[in-house]
């Protein structure tokens, strides 16, 4: 009778894996969030604000490159004028990367709540009972549904 008892629950779970599959889903939530219209407005805000200090710490960082591949043969004040513009380059890379910093931080924080709703919709939609990230994934015996593009979806209609 025991073996029998063992046997059902072997059989009964096994039946019920592929319908586990269905209820589970991956979403990869940075992406959606950042393929949103949002996203791409505030990162093409943020390039008008500090895309001439990306373009001239570029320009240093040329010039610093330049004055590297002749480095034994530098005078002290092409020495000095170099650690000048090092210190420069330090300044605008510093600055480009806290305003990259306080408009993500930004759009975070604007689109929180509304990714809370885009997924709670998503997992009412699809019945889904199992929601990971992609990283989260260590095997699946098939593709699980996707719903990242649907959480994009809604998130462009709410922000």
């Amino acid at each position: 009778m025991r073996k029998l008892t063992i046997a059902l629950i072997l059989l009964l779970s096994t039946a019920a894996l592929p319908a586990l599959a269905d209820d589970v889903a991956v979403l990869d939530w940075r992406r959606a969030l950042m393929e949103t219209d949002a996203a791409q407005r505030s990162m093409s805000d943020l390039e008008s604000r500090v895309g001439s200090q990306q373009q001239q710490a570029q320009a240093l960082e040329q010039e610093l490159n330049q004055l590297q591949q002749r480095a034994d043969s530098l005078t002290d004040s092409e020495r000095q004028q170099a650690n000048q513009k090092v210190a420069e380059l330090n300044r605008l890379m510093g600055e480009v990367m806290q305003a990259r910093q306080e408009s993500e931080q930004a759009l975070l924080q604007r689109a929180e709540p509304k990714l809370q709703q885009a997924v709670e919709q998503i997992i009412a939609r699809h019945s889904i009972q199992v929601l990971v990230e992609p990283q989260g994934v260590l095997h699946a015996e098939s593709d699980l549904q996707n719903v990242t593009a649907e959480v994009t979806e809604i998130l462009n209609s709410m922000l």
